[in-house]
């Protein structure tokens, strides 16, 4: 098994890209190089992705189908029909099934929100509930966040003279559309909507602006949910999706309704201090909780309740729910690590059991991802069948590796990095051995597991100003995260336990400036890293505020003893786009000398960057040895037969070389 520092780095060594546009404009260089690595050069195009506003959302007629929707939609509504909404159990499926019961009840209609029990009827439309609704009278079933794959329940619906406009946003798996009056799915083949990454409940936005006949009324009462769905179902943050996140989050600190309200003065959270991520991990795991333990119609009362005593008992059940949730998650998160004795798979990860249960296996199947570094499944076997929650890893598509190997399911359905499946219990092995071979051929190509976006050679860069301007940049998430910088040879000044022993403090020095940081559940001894010592850091930079002090402090991702053989290896190949790296490192005189002397008449280099390092100067670092190297034989003090460094001898010459004038050097300072 993987220790916990043993992930591989890239950290970038060229010099970050600071459109002068941008900094004209008055963003500073750590945002303008940010901006630059999301492919933002512009003012303008700046200026769109930071202020964009309600003229980002698109219209919603250009969805595919919304015009049948629409159609059938208005005639329910003047014909006072008994209406319908199925969703789903996640927060997704809960705030679209929320958004769209209020207004049609809004517009007089008598609608019933329906969210099937996760374990008793799992995901998806049922047949058994299409008999339930009937039984009520329901001429019209609006699903929410599911439905795009139920063509056999749409066509049961229609022999029971139930009318269905099917809304979804997940994969169509079969290209199968379901027989109903209106399908509208971004993901439909032949659909051209602008954004095909709207989360279940911007579809259910979408139909009520366009059977409202506009979105601004719209957008100021239902954009909360639309935000805290869209986070929760991890969508990516841009475009439209970005634009309607950041106005959700300016209601929710404005104006939040009851039930938001009572849960974040439950979860002490801060209405101004809100943000995606805080959607994230505080506010959305605890309406998940709700449904992962069968009790969804909880989380749909607290968001349509409009009573704050009502709302306040509710947000403290959620909170007890969520509690709960912990603590069968760690069982499980515990007995699926037994199951694997400790060892790291080579294929995805399959694992079922009879004891689990289904409504947390999906966080713990995360987790697991996470931890092995591969895409997870865990199953929850009842009897002859099991439920599957499936998790990526590094970019596999799980959609497409399910629909490859669903000649061993019963069913599948949702994205390329979560999905889930039904399996038969004698199919397993086969599914397990159909799903390692699909992986074998199709495997992404290995990424680093720590991708750092800049690196900070300047600690200027870190001002106060210049890390709070990254603040401009949120909502941050899927497709937009945070930047990850990187401290390349930092010298670790201290490192201290925290939080009982936990966390870790740490205090890191970079041309000449100070920073403080903190590591969440790591130590020191497990990092195998010691104060005095060199060290890379990576990080996302945020402003501290304590007693009325303010500074920068480095919320670290990744800690490591330093690695200089990266960096000497751009050096040695002459890579022109590692100067920025290396000019810190640049030697003077004195350490020239040092090197000639030190390495004597009778140095070989060797072969590779790690042979050649091997032989650094004690007391020098590999960067700045190597860097003379490279100077010496440029000069001609040291010789190769094939021109490069490797194998180059030392050789005398006449005269004195002019090291401070070699291109290399020059080259050095003009990167300063």
């Amino acid at each position: 098994m993987k220790s916990k520092n043993s992930k591989e780095w890239r950290i970038p060594f060229k010099k970050p890209d600071i459109p002068k546009e941008l900094t004209d404009a008055g963003y500073p260089p750590l945002l303008a190089a940010v901006l630059a690595l999301r492919g933002i050069e512009t003012a303008q195009a700046a200026d769109e992705m930071i202020n964009g506003g309600s003229e980002c959302v698109y219209d919603p007629m250009l969805i595919m189908g919304m015009d049948k929707a629409v159609a059938r939609v208005r005639r329910a509504i003047d014909t006072r029909e008994r209406v319908a909404v199925y969703g789903d159990y996640d927060v997704d499926g809960i705030t679209s099934t929320c958004l769209l019961t209020d207004y049609l009840r809004s517009k007089g209609l008598e609608c019933r929100a329906y969210i099937p029990d996760r374990n008793e009827e799992g995901y998806g439309l049922n047949c058994a509930a299409l008999d339930v609704l009937k039984g009520e009278d329901i001429t019209l079933v609006i699903t929410v966040d599911c439905g795009i794959t139920a063509a056999e329940e749409a066509r049961y619906a229609r022999t029971l003279g139930i009318d269905m406009v099917i809304t979804d946003h997940h994969e169509c798996k079969s290209g199968e559309v379901p027989e109903a009056e209106a399908v509208i799915d971004c993901r439909q083949s032949g659909d051209t909507y602008p954004n095909p990454n709207l989360a279940g409940v911007g579809m259910a936005l979408k139909l009520v602006c366009a059977v409202e006949g506009g979105s601004e009324e719209m957008l100021r009462r239902y954009v909360d949910l639309v935000a805290v769905g869209t986070v929760a179902d991890v969508m990516p943050l841009t475009g439209e999706n970005r634009c309607l996140v950041r106005m959700g989050l300016k209601k929710l600190e404005d104006d939040p309704r009851a039930g938001i309200a009572a849960m974040m003065k439950e979860s002490g959270i801060d209405a101004h201090k809100l943000t995606a991520a805080t959607i994230g991990y505080a506010l959305a795991p605890r309406l998940n909780a709700a449904g992962r333990l069968g009790q969804a119609e909880t989380a749909a009362k607290l968001l349509m309740s409009t009573d704050k005593s009502e709302a306040a008992a509710l947000a403290a059940e959620l909170c007890e729910l969520n509690r709960r949730r912990q603590s069968i998650e760690t069982e499980i998160w515990e007995d699926a690590n037994a199951c694997l004795a400790g060892e790291t798979p080579d294929a995805p990860i399959v694992l079922a059991s009879d004891k689990w249960h289904q409504g947390v296996i999906g966080i713990a199947a995360s987790r697991l991802a996470e931890h092995y570094s591969l895409p997870s499944i865990m199953i929850c076997l009842n009897g002859d069948v099991g439920k599957g929650s499936c998790r990526s890893y590094g970019g596999f598509n799980l959609f497409e590796a399910l629909n490859a190997c669903s000649q061993h399911l019963l069913g599948f359905g949702g994205h390329a990095l979560a999905a889930g499946l039904n399996i038969s219990r004698d199919k397993l092995d086969d599914f397990r051995a159909a799903l390692a071979e699909y992986y074998k051929n199709n495997k992404p190509a290995a990424l680093p597991e720590v991708q750092c976006d800049l690196l900070i050679n300047d600690p200027k860069l870190l001002g106060i100003d210049s890390v709070r301007s990254l603040d401009l940049l949120e909502p941050y998430g899927n497709g937009n995260p945070k930047p990850l910088m990187c401290m390349s040879g930092a010298l670790l000044e201290s490192a201290s336990a925290v939080g009982g022993g936990r966390h870790l403090r740490i205090r890191a020095a970079l041309g000449g400036a100070h920073f403080e940081g903190i590591f969440f559940s790591h130590t020191a001894e497990e990092l195998g890293i010691r104060e005095g010592e060199l060290v890379d850091v990576a990080f996302c930079p945020q402003i501290n505020e304590f007693r009325g002090h303010v500074s920068v402090q480095l919320l670290v991702s990744a800690l490591r003893a330093h690695d200089a053989l990266p960096l000497c290896t751009a050096i040695l190949d002459a890579d022109a786009s590692a100067m920025y790296a290396a000019a810190r490192y640049c030697p003077n005189r004195a350490d020239f000398i040092r090197v000639w002397r030190g390495i004597g008449k009778g140095f070989v280099a060797g072969d590779d960057a790690a042979a050649v390092t091997a032989q650094c100067i004690p007391g020098m670092q590999p960067e700045k040895f190597c860097l003379c190297l490279m100077v010496l034989l440029e000069t001609g003090l040291l010789k190769s037969a094939g021109g490069g460094i490797y194998g180059a001898r030392c050789s005398a010459i006449d005269g004195k070389a002019d090291l401070e004038a070699t291109r290399l050097i020059r080259a050095l300072k003009r990167a300063m």
